[in-house]
C-alpha cells in the first residue's frame, strides 16, 4: 500500500513518514495541494490513501480534496484530513468535501492505525 502525505512542514511530512511506515506504507511526499494533485495524477492506482493538511500555501488541503473529488480515476483514494484545523464546521465540510476520517494534529501512531481500520485499511 503506498500513501502520499501532503503537508508544507518537512518535518510534520518527516514524522508522518515514520509512522506510515511503521504501519507497512509505502510513501511519497508533496509539499502543498498542488504538487500533492500533479503526484496523483501521474500515478495509475498506486496510491491507496492521502494524508492531508488543511493549510497549505499555493492550494490548500481543502481545495485539493474539492479537486481530487472531482476526478473518477481518484474515487478508491481514501483522505484524511491531518490538521490543526479543529472546528466542527472545517470538519464537517471536509467530510462532505470527500474526506474519510479527520485527524487532528498533533497525533501518534495508535490514533493513525485506528483511523486506517475505520477507513477500511487491514493493518
Amino acid at each position: 500500500m503506498k500513501a502520499l502525505i501532503v503537508d508544507d512542514s518537512p518535518s510534520i511530512r518527516k514524522i508522518m513518514s515514520m509512522i506510515m511506515r511503521d504501519l507497512r506504507f509505502e510513501v511519497d511526499e508533496a509539499e502543498n495541494g498542488q504538487h500533492g494533485l500533479s503526484k496523483l495524477d501521474g500515478q495509475d492506482g498506486e496510491i491507496h490513501l492521502v494524508l492531508l493538511d488543511w493549510n497549505m500555501p499555493t492550494m490548500n488541503g481543502y481545495q485539493m480534496l474539492t479537486e481530487m473529488r472531482k476526478i473518477s480515476k481518484l474515487d478508491a483514494v481514501k483522505v484524511i484530513m491531518v490538521t490543526t484545523e479543529a472546528e466542527l464546521d472545517k470538519v464537517d465540510s471536509a467530510l462532505k468535501a470527500g474526506a474519510n476520517e479527520y485527524v487532528f494534529k498533533p497525533f501518534n501512531k495508535e490514533i493513525m492505525h485506528d483511523k486506517l481500520r475505520l477507513i477500511g485499511f487491514e493493518i
